[in-house]
């Protein structure tokens, strides 16, 4: 019964579609969307996959019906494959949403894409074996998070931080601005530490802001954005000889 069971099930991916621009998107993940009969995600993320997918059938999605609409999929999949594509690295900053799809699909393949940590780290030039990457990107408590930055800071590590945006619950809103308090708050001297801001990497309107901590301070940026703080110190092999 098992085997049965198994051969008319369908297929389900989790996939990472990058930051935003098609050209970072992978050719394994070209190949999965394009031989899907399903795709589910928000809008931003339909958009870098949009030529891949004009004859498919595709259900947008927002915070707010993501679960309704995953719960009917489900239910009608069949035998055909459902791709839902997450921006940049699906293993990343998404942990909350493909452990719920976990529970629902059962079987979920999850495939790596670029992440926008990893190009605003190539951009500052900050490696990220020397690094600590720090997401606040979750809907729980991220008071040990905002510990972990400090320690970071102090231990000498540049830090490469997605923000989370929350501007209709303004205690759980934490942006460049908010982190740029805290730490001066915590009695960081945030005069002297630099910091890159990136926004809407890799697509055409991209941006990016180089200065001190101090300076977030009151500055607003989008839910597209990355910081890098650069603690950053040359240590090439020539100078372990």
């Amino acid at each position: 019964m098992n085997v049965a069971k198994d051969v008319m099930m369908g297929k389900v991916f989790a996939v990472g579609v990058g930051p935003g621009s098609p050209k970072y998107v992978t050719d394994t993940v070209k190949e999965i969307v394009t031989n899907s009969d399903i795709v589910i995600g928000y809008k931003y993320t339909l958009k870098t996959i949009e030529e891949l997918i004009k004859n498919k059938q595709v259900y947008e999605i927002t915070m707010q019906d993501q679960e309704d609409v995953y719960q009917k999929v489900s239910k009608s999949l069949g035998t055909k494959t459902c791709v839902i594509p997450f921006t940049g690295d699906v293993n990343f900053s998404e942990s909350e949403v493909v452990d719920r799809l976990i529970e629902i699909f059962g079987d979920v393949q999850v495939i790596p894409g670029i992440s926008s940590v990893q190009v605003a780290a190539s951009k500052a030039r900050v490696p990220l074996d020397k690094s600590r990457v720090i997401t606040m990107h979750i809907s729980t408590s991220i008071e040990e998070k905002k510990l972990e930055l400090q320690k970071a800071l102090i231990d000498g590590l540049s830090v490469v931080l997605v923000p989370r945006p929350w501007p209709k619950e303004p205690s759980k809103h934490f942006m460049q601005s908010e982190i740029a308090v805290y730490l001066k708050n915590h009695g960081f001297d945030t005069s002297s530490m630099k910091v890159h801001v990136f926004e809407s990497l890799t697509t055409e309107k991209e941006t990016c802001f180089v200065g001190t901590v101090k300076d977030l301070e009151g500055k607003q940026f989008s839910d597209l954005s990355v910081m890098v703080f650069d603690q950053t110190r040359l240590e090439s092999y020539i100078n372990f000889k």
